[in-house]
């Protein structure tokens, strides 16, 4: 038996080694506390793509992208610069989404994207993200054109409209108000056309191309026609109206209101005559309207802008156009995309984009906000166009619809078939590519 002291002897050896224990056990603990702590502490920040054009990705980069991660230190927003052309740019998105798990976590859609995006499966559905009172802010035709099926997909970042810009003193010297009918535009621009002075009465864009389509529903608003009714899918390229609307068109290069070339040109064509102090009426694009106010323009300071004209019949009408930002099905990221879509459509992110970068709000507020006004006085009067927005077709095949329009609007304005055979077979192709 073990005497009594060397029982105490084992107590002090065991109480040491006990201590020991403890002291090891511990930090074996806080070792795998700290290796717990210490990935949250220093991981890396979620990171976002988004792919858009090159001349858009700069006022993105240096403004409210900047800002954003600020704000959210948490999350990067990385820029893809994608081509000019915004054809090309949905061929990437589609490439991409087709191969599967798309590399771009928020999609910067054009306006005619969203339903052929959706219908594809490849968008989350923000309709339960974002309440009616907040939608309510927006202009309306710009929420009614990201959604598919009732269903929102897309938050609008900033809207675009075709116009009407005219010489308002040309008009106010010869004693003309600016016109609200297809006969006053034709009136006038037969009073004003002058051929000593190389000046046109009204030039638009008459290419075989997207913004053929595009200038087109607007003068078949005006007509009170339609393209396609996207609730029956009924086809009404065939109708009296659209015959109508092409016989105007003709119009304007058989009287010499519009160049024989009109058939060829796009926007840029049109603005730089326009510009150039060579056409009394212009159809095109809000971002005309810095080009020619400025200082070294011909025409700073003498021009003015109103929603497209129409007759009896119809109503005047403003194609929408326009970007908003989506999420793509296939992101990681899902909550960090929403809150990176809700900065960028907020007040304080788009009052700067807009003073920044000089495009359209897709906020009805911004229209009149003073900031904005002092710097684009002209912006009371575009809300009153952005009020007459139409919306393309919102179908998922609306690309395909686009071409067959095309195509055989080109050939009925360049004369190689009558408008009545071009319509017939455009809505006949139509009706058969809708499944009608």
């Amino acid at each position: 038996m073990l005497d009594l002291e060397a029982i105490d002897q084992l107590r002090k050896v065991l109480q040491k080694l006990k201590f020991k224990v403890l002291t090891i056990f511990l930090i074996v603990v806080f070792g795998i506390v700290i290796s717990s702590v210490k990935p949250a502490q220093t991981q890396e920040p979620v990171t976002l793509n988004l792919l858009m054009t090159a001349p858009d990705a700069e006022p993105w980069k240096n403004g409210i992208v900047k800002d954003f991660e600020v704000k959210n230190p948490g999350i990067r927003i990385k820029i893809i610069e994608g081509p000019n052309a915004t054809d090309l740019l949905e061929n990437m998105y589609t490439s991409a989404f087709i191969l599967g798990d798309s590399p771009y976590d928020l999609i910067n859609m054009d306006v005619i994207w969203t339903p052929k995006f959706a219908a594809a499966g490849w968008l989350l559905d923000l309709t339960d993200k974002i309440t009616k009172d907040e939608l309510a802010a927006f202009s309306q035709k710009d929420v009614e054109g990201r959604r598919y099926k009732g269903k929102l997909y897309a938050v609008p970042m900033r809207s675009d409209v075709g116009m009407l810009y005219y010489r308002k003193d040309l008009l106010k010297e010869a004693g003309f108000n600016p016109p609200e009918s297809f006969d006053d535009l034709i009136k006038i621009s037969e009073a004003l056309k002058d051929k000593s002075k190389d000046r046109w009465g009204y030039v638009w864009q008459g290419k075989q191309y997207e913004g053929l389509a595009a200038m087109f529903v607007e003068v078949l608003e005006g007509f009170g026609g339609y393209w396609v009714n996207p609730e029956t899918l009924e086809v009404g390229l065939d109708k009296p109206e659209t015959l109508q609307a092409i016989e105007f068109l003709k119009n304007t290069i058989e009287t010499e209101i519009s160049p024989d070339g009109v058939t060829t040109y796009q926007e840029e064509e049109t603005r730089r005559i326009f510009q150039n102090g060579n056409s009394v009426f212009l159809r095109n694009w809000p971002y005309v309207w810095p080009l020619a106010t400025q200082e070294s323009s011909p025409i700073d300071g003498k021009i003015a802008i109103k929603p497209m004209v129409h007759n009896k019949n119809g109503s005047s009408g403003a194609c929408l156009g326009g970007w908003a930002l989506g999420i793509s099905k296939s992101t990681k990221h899902p909550e960090e995309a929403w809150k990176a879509i809700q900065y960028f459509t907020s007040e304080e992110a788009q009052r700067k984009f807009i003073l920044e970068a000089g495009f359209v709000p897709s906020r009805r507020s911004l229209f009149t906000d003073p900031q904005i006004v002092a710097k684009y006085p002209h912006y009371p009067e575009l809300l009153k166009v952005v009020d007459k927005a139409v919306l393309r077709p919102p179908i998922a095949q609306y690309a395909q619809a686009s071409d067959i329009l095309q195509r055989y609007l080109s050939a009925a304005l360049t004369n190689r078939i009558t408008p009545e055979a071009a319509m017939k077979n455009a809505a006949s192709e139509t009706r058969q590519l809708l499944g009608r």
